[in-house]
């Protein structure tokens, strides 16, 4: 059976999808799945898809559903997956020839049920890595803990046990398209530590479409998503005042465009949300200004 699941969810992204799908074809290693959640596109995605099954060059498994956003796409694939192990390679990215392989044998080597899975390299297509290296000197890390102890910078690439990805689904909510992917992520800190692979296992690409260049408009457009997400991010136990309290900021404006009264009441850290409200609201009004002129 195989171990590795490679998950992609797509909105409209046949254009880019054959780069992430030429890359799965050099693997060096075939023991994987490569799950598309078609997350409600209108292009030629199933055509393509279709195509790519025909070919009979990589395990793929099509499911589609209707547009709920990246965060709903993650629901349905860690609902469907049943290998150990999972990753996602976002619509626009891609994998080295080799990735698979060195997933595989690193966990092999080092996995176990004591870790939540493996942490490795995020790279642009000129193989400059993303942000910086993970520590050299640690062999293990809670996600949180490598960006506020150990310095990291920059988005990394998450390999996880697919039985801790079925917990904790992300809430969707009515009329919107987003929440922080990293709520996941962060809860299941609290359980276990991730293994660090200081090795490049994606290639990323920022199109002007992606939802990385568009995070304004996702913050704007998915007020209850975002208030959620950093509402979240306060209840965590071991992060600083200084944190939660820019959590809080964040927090204050989302409420405030979603038109929430009763957010320091709903809030986990009401007094920090309180000491929040100036620069919350700073923010709300320049956010606000920015997307009308946008």
């Amino acid at each position: 059976m195989k171990k590795l699941t490679v998950f992609t969810p797509a909105y409209n992204r046949a254009y880019c999808l054959s780069n992430c799908y030429e890359s799965l074809k050099r693997q060096t290693s075939s023991e994987f799945i490569w799950l598309i959640i078609d997350d409600g596109s209108t292009d030629n995605t199933r055509e393509l898809v279709d195509s790519w099954i025909e070919e009979g060059k990589v395990d793929i498994y099509y499911h589609y559903q209707e547009n709920q956003g990246m965060h709903g796409a993650h629901n349905t694939a860690y609902r469907l997956i049943t290998t150990e192990l999972n990753v996602c390679i976002d619509s626009d990215d891609w994998m080295p020839d080799d990735a698979i392989e060195k997933i595989l044998s690193f966990w092999d080597q080092y996995g176990s049920d004591q870790v939540s899975g493996i942490v490795g390299l995020d790279a642009f297509g000129d193989g400059k890595i993303v942000g910086t290296m993970l520590p050299e000197h640690a062999k293990r890390s809670t996600l949180l803990d490598l960006y506020q102890k150990h310095g990291v910078k920059g988005d990394k690439k998450l390999v996880y046990r697919s039985e801790l990805t079925r917990k904790y689904p992300y809430p969707l909510f009515e009329g919107e398209r987003y929440v922080g992917l990293a709520y996941k992520y962060y809860l299941i800190d609290l359980e276990y530590e991730l293994l660090i692979m200081n090795e490049v296992i994606c290639h990323v690409e920022y199109l002007p479409d992606g939802s990385s260049k568009n995070m304004l408009t996702q913050y704007v457009k998915n007020p209850k998503g975002f208030a959620f997400y950093r509402k979240e991010l306060m209840k965590l136990p071991s992060v600083s005042t200084a944190f939660k309290y820019r959590q809080a900021i964040h927090y204050v404006s989302s409420s405030l465009i979603s038109r929430n009264k009763h957010f320091i009441k709903e809030s986990p850290s009401k007094l920090l949300t309180v000491f929040a409200i100036p620069l919350g609201a700073t923010l709300y009004f320049y956010l606000s200004r920015k997307a009308l002129t946008n």
